[in-house]
C-alpha cells in the first residue's frame, strides 16, 4: 500500500511538471494606479501575452508605497510563474533608499524581462507662466518654495526626476506625491500643481492634445516621437538625464528554466508588429536587451540610486 501510494505521488508530481506553461491564468501585479505610465505599458504587454499564450493574463493593481505593496505581494508569492511583477525604477530606488522594507528586492525578486526604457516629459498647465525650462527655473528662484512638483509616489522615478532637477537647478520646489501618474495629472493640468515629470504614455498625449504644455524631455537626446520638444540638458542643465524603465520580475524561487522561458516569450511578444505599434502610439521606447543583462542593469540601478540619495540627502521614509 505504501509503495503504491508513493508511486501514485510520483506520477502525480511528474504529471504536474509535464503540464505546459501556462496551464491556468497568470497574474501580473502592478504597483501604480490605473492610467499611470507603468499601468498603461504593463496592460499592453499583458494583453499581448494573453493572446500569445492562449491563456488569460490579468492585471492586478496594488497601488501605493511607491510600488512596494505590489513588490511585497510578488516577493512572497509562489515561484511557479503564475504571479509576476511589472515594475519600474521605483523598485531599484526603494531598494537603494529603504533598508527596512518587508522584502529584499535584490534577493527576493529576480529580473525576468526588460520592456521599456523611455524618458520622462516635463509638463505644466497650458496657461502656466513659464514657457521653457530656463523660465521655470527663474520663476522658482524668484519665489523659493512656492512652486510644487507632482509625482506618482515617494521614491518613484518621477519623484527622483524632480529632486534631481531641484539639485541641479538650485531651486526649492516642493514635492507633492500621489498614488499614481493619473491622479497627479488631474492636479497638474488645471494648474493646482506647478509641474510634473510625467511618463511618456501619460504626458505626451496631453502635450499633443494641448491639455498640457511640454517644457522638455529628460533624455540626453531629443525623443524621436516628439522631436520638437527640447531636452532639459540643452536648456541650461547639461548634466541632467533620467530614464523611466519598466520590466517583469518574478519571485526569486522561480525555476531558472521557467524564468528564461517567460523572458523569451515576453521578448517574442515585443517583437510582434501590433505590440510595437501600440507601444509606439503610447510614446514608449523598447528596452531591447536579454534577461542576463537586465539582471546586471537592475543591480547597477540600485547602486546608482544609492549615490543619488546620498548626494541629495533624500529621506524617503
Amino acid at each position: 500500500m505504501r509503495l503504491s501510494s508513493l508511486l501514485l505521488g510520483i506520477l502525480v508530481s511528474a504529471s504536474a511538471l509535464a503540464q505546459p506553461y501556462p496551464a491556468k491564468p497568470v497574474r501580473v501585479v502592478i504597483g501604480y494606479a490605473a492610467g499611470s505610465s507603468t499601468d498603461i505599458v504593463g496592460r499592453i504587454v499583458a494583453e499581448r501575452l494573453s493572446a500569445y499564450w492562449k491563456q488569460n493574463v490579468y492585471v492586478e493593481t496594488r497601488a501605493g508605497a511607491a510600488g512596494n505593496l505590489a513588490a511585497d505581494v510578488v516577493a512572497h508569492s509562489a515561484g511557479d510563474g503564475y504571479t509576476l511583477l511589472f515594475a519600474q525604477n521605483g523598485l531599484a530606488i526603494s531598494a537603494a533608499a529603504l533598508p527596512n522594507l518587508p522584502y529584499k528586492a535584490e534577493t527576493d525578486l529576480v529580473p525576468l524581462a526588460p520592456v521599456a526604457a523611455t524618458p520622462h516629459i516635463l509638463i505644466v498647465a497650458p496657461d502656466f507662466p513659464a514657457k521653457n525650462v530656463q523660465e521655470l527655473i527663474a520663476l522658482a528662484k524668484k519665489d523659493p518654495g512656492k512652486l510644487t512638483f507632482a509625482s506618482s509616489g515617494v521614491g518613484n522615478s518621477d519623484h527622483l526626476c524632480g529632486e534631481l532637477f531641484n539639485l541641479q537647478a538650485g531651486i526649492q520646489a516642493v514635492h507633492i506625491p500621489y498614488k499614481g501618474g493619473a491622479p497627479a495629472v488631474q492636479d497638474v493640468v488645471p494648474g493646482r500643481v506647478s509641474y510634473y515629470f510625467a511618463g511618456m504614455p501619460v504626458g505626451l498625449p496631453l502635450a499633443k492634445s494641448g491639455r498640457a504644455r511640454a517644457l522638455g524631455v529628460t533624455s540626453r537626446q531629443r525623443f524621436p516621437a516628439a522631436p520638437d520638444i527640447p531636452t532639459i540638458a540643452e536648456q541650461g542643465l547639461p548634466d541632467y538625464e533620467a530614464t523611466l524603465w519598466q520590466g517583469f520580475f518574478a519571485p526569486a524561487s522561480i525555476d531558472p528554466a521557467l524564468g528564461a522561458r517567460i523572458a523569451r516569450d515576453v521578448e517574442a511578444v515585443l517583437e510582434l508588429p501590433d505590440t510595437r505599434t501600440k507601444l509606439d502610439r503610447a510614446g514608449v521606447t523598447l528596452f531591447e536587451d536579454n534577461q542576463a543583462n537586465f539582471k546586471r542593469f537592475f543591480h547597477g540601478e540600485i547602486a546608482k540610486w544609492k549615490e543619488v540619495v546620498k548626494k541629495t540627502n533624500l529621506k524617503l521614509e
